[in-house]
């Protein structure tokens, strides 16, 4: 997302074997490193409902969850 050195990323659920910029099941939140500070918006209901339901978040989305207060 964003546009041309304004990029903005989403936080999404996927399936492990979809491609890594493929199709995915659900977009929780959204990520801007450009604002100061970073703005994260995340839905921590429906993150909790997939972490419940055994989703595994990369390294960088626990990391961004975290600083939430959302354990992963």
């Amino acid at each position: 997302m964003g546009g041309k050195k304004n990029p903005i990323w989403r936080i999404v659920v996927a399936d492990q074997r979809s491609p890594r910029d493929g199709r995915f099941i659900e977009v929780v939140g959204h990520y801007n490193a450009q604002t100061s500070p970073s703005s994260i918006t995340v839905d921590e209901e429906r993150v909790r409902e997939w972490l419940e339901k055994g989703a595994q978040p990369t390294a960088q989305v626990r990391r961004l969850l975290s600083t939430q207060g959302i354990s992963a």
